[in-house]
């Protein structure tokens, strides 16, 4: 079975781009439009991984992530930040937030995919084509 990826973006182009990548490499995507969709999402079923933006309505993906690690404890699931902060520190500051990665924004969509995958572990990539769009 593919791995179910969580897509947590409120640009309507990003979202699409990001989830017809995922979804032309076998996985299964669904998608939030801010952080209070998100945490819904996951408590009606918890994805393998979440793919969080930070800027969001509603409810930010710092208050979502946090928000979903409580709701799942003791369970983890990666929660990776996608976002357009790239200075200095911005990596850092966001992993100490509970954040598990960072790919900053805009995205490569020859090596988005790849990336997302060096956060999953092996039995999730078992179910997933390794095959280029």
């Amino acid at each position: 079975m593919a791995a179910r990826i969580l897509v947590v973006e409120d640009n309507a182009a990003n979202q699409q781009l990001m989830a017809y990548l995922l979804k032309a490499f076998g996985y299964t995507v669904r998608t939030a439009a801010d952080g209070e969709e998100a945490v819904a999402a996951v408590a009606r079923d918890a994805p393998d991984l979440i793919l969080m933006d930070l800027h969001l309505p509603v409810m930010d993906g710092y208050q979502a992530t946090e928000k979903i690690r409580a709701l799942l404890q003791p369970k983890t699931i990666p929660i990776v930040a996608v976002t357009a902060f790239a200075m200095v520190g911005d990596r850092e500051r966001i992993l100490a937030r509970g954040f598990d990665g960072y790919i900053p924004k805009p995205i490569t969509p020859e090596s988005f995919v790849h990336t997302v995958e060096s956060y999953m572990s092996e039995p999730l990539l078992a179910g997933a084509t390794k095959a280029a769009p």
